[in-house]
């Protein structure tokens, strides 16, 4: 990470906490109060956000108890209010580690999470607010995981592509907008006996999880703790938030999704597959048969995540389901040194070719050790 950046005036960093967090935000929004909350806390969280066309799952107190209870994560969401509803949200996580600091995220482990603003509040006011509660707390960084700039001309950290689906319920329209090597390969999948199942239950997360596990350790990444997918079905997929596709051949998982779903939005959250099943084309039926059960249980709009710009197969493969691409920008910002900062993409280094070496017993290990340390 690097020390140099583009500095923030000076009164966006010299903001007293005290106002920032009290009465009012700026003379636009004057009846507002801005304070620090966590989602758990709020017992109609989940409808207020649900309000605001551009929420997520991500949003969800859903996803916020996940990261706290696997992780220990404190939730300091920045939330506006005007009277009893929410007038915008900024969420933020608290990572407190004795190896990587102290700092503030948005959101740990989440592709993208932007801010929810109205005509009465502005994501720089938002911002503002979580500098000082930064400063506050003693963070030694935020980080901004959004697709906008938190302030003219600031240099984002790290850059990803992004790429989301517009769904329709016509299963015909939607299989006329894929590329033809996409349909060749459901249809080749079919023919070949593979078989999709829709399911919530926790043994059908048991068995993705043996899939992800093998998939990480080809990509030289540790999986994530067990703990976490325990949560991930509890808040999440237990209660019709999400669901895993999962593919059989002759019996035999091959190929499994994670599909996450707030109201009308999804995300694609993980994808994973047995080595040497490629020819089956099971990832892209599974893909298919995700996208045909959203489209037609009432789902409008699919994000498929963060891809890494260097990962050019990915990347493809996403594209060939007829997606918008776009930029995701990370911003770091370094609260000791009051400017924004780079980073770098951990998701390859000299770690991957070691990692890709270990047994998988060792891999699960080292994520149970590594992923409360990391954002």
């Amino acid at each position: 990470m690097s020390g140099s950046g583009l500095r923030l005036p000076a009164l966006c960093v010299e903001l007293d906490p005290v106002v920032a967090l009290n009465p009012t935000i700026a003379s636009t929004a004057s009846s507002l109060k801005l304070e620090t909350v966590s989602p758990c806390a709020q017992p109609d969280w989940d409808s207020q956000v649900a309000a605001h066309p551009d929420s997520t799952v991500f949003h969800s107190s859903a996803w916020a108890e996940v990261l706290g209870s696997t992780y220990g994560h404190d939730p300091q969401y920045l939330a506006a209010w005007d009277g009893p509803a929410l007038a915008g949200l900024l969420p933020l996580m608290e990572v407190n580690s004795p190896i990587t600091g102290r700092r503030g995220v948005s959101l740990p482990f989440t592709d993208s999470c932007p801010p929810l603003c109205s005509d009465r509040l502005s994501a720089d006011q938002l911002w503002t607010a979580a500098i000082a509660t930064g400063k506050l707390r003693g963070w030694k960084s935020i980080e901004l995981r959004w697709d906008q700039t938190p302030l003219a001309d600031a240099p984002p950290s790290l850059q990803f592509w992004g790429h989301s689906l517009q769904l329709h319920s016509n299963p015909e329209l939607l299989f006329g907008r894929l590329h033809p090597s996409v349909r060749r390969a459901v249809r080749k999948a079919r023919k070949e006996g593979v078989e999709v199942q829709i399911a919530t239950s926790a043994e059908a997360l048991d068995v993705f999880c043996l899939l992800h596990s093998q998939t990480r350790r080809r990509h030289g990444l540790p999986p994530q703790p067990s703990r976490f997918f325990h949560h991930l079905h509890r808040c999440l997929l237990g209660r019709g938030m999400g669901f895993v596709a999962l593919a059989q051949h002759r019996g035999n998982p091959v190929a499994a999704a994670v599909f996450l779903q707030f109201g009308h939005r999804a995300v694609f959250k993980y994808g994973a597959s047995r080595a040497g099943v490629s020819p089956l084309r099971a990832n892209d039926l599974v893909m298919w048969e995700g996208i045909l059960w959203l489209a037609t249980h009432g789902c409008r709009h699919l994000d498929l995540g963060r891809t890494s710009l260097w990962n050019d197969g990915l990347r493809r493969f996403k594209l060939g389901w007829g997606t918008c691409e776009r930029r995701i920008s990370y911003y770091k910002y370094d609260l000791r040194h009051n400017a924004f900062v780079q980073d770098h993409d951990r998701a390859r280094g000299w770690h991957a070719a070691v990692f890709a070496r270990l047994p998988i017993p060792v891999l699960r290990w080292l994520g149970r050790i590594l992923y409360p340390h990391l954002d």
